[in-house]
C-alpha cells in the first residue's frame, strides 16, 4: 500500500509537514517494501490559490491510497475522497514516526476537513 506524508523534507528523518496543499514534500511510502520516493511540491507552497487541489491530484497520480498529514483542508479533502484515497490528520514529528503511527492505528481516518481553505 503506498501511503503519502507531507513533509518539510525529502527523508524520512524530515519533519512532517502540518499543511497538505502547501507541504514542501510528499514522501510516498510503500509499506510492502518499505522504499520510498520523495515527491518535490515547490510549485504549490507560494501558489496564490489551488494549492490544495493540485497536490492532491499529484498524490492522486502517484498511486496512493492513504494521505497522512498533520491538517486537510476542505477543496484537497474532496479531491482525493473523490479520487478514493482516505485521510488521516494529527500526524506530527518526523515523517518515520508518522509512519509508525498510521502502522500502529493511531492515526484515525478522517470524513471532514479540519482547516478553512488557504490556510
Amino acid at each position: 500500500m503506498k501511503i503519502c506524508v507531507t513533509s518539510q523534507g525529502p527523508e524520512l528523518t524530515s519533519q512532517v509537514d502540518p499543511r497538505f496543499g502547501r507541504a514542501r514534500f510528499f514522501i510516498i511510502y510503500d509499506d510492502a517494501t518499505e522504499a520510498f520516493e520523495a515527491v518535490d511540491n515547490v510549485q504549490n507552497v507560494n501558489a496564490g490559490g489551488g494549492a490544495g487541489i493540485q497536490s492532491a491530484t499529484t498524490v492522486a497520480e502517484k498511486g496512493c491510497e492513504w494521505v497522512v498529514s498533520g491538517h486537510m483542508g476542505p477543496k484537497a479533502l474532496s479531491v482525493l475522497q473523490e479520487a478514493g484515497i482516505k485521510i488521516a490528520v494529527g500526524a506530527s514529528g518526523k515523517v518515520s514516526d508518522a509512519i509508525r503511527d498510521f502502522a500502529d492505528g493511531k492515526l484515525e481516518e478522517v470524513e471532514s476537513a479540519d482547516v478553512a481553505p488557504r490556510w
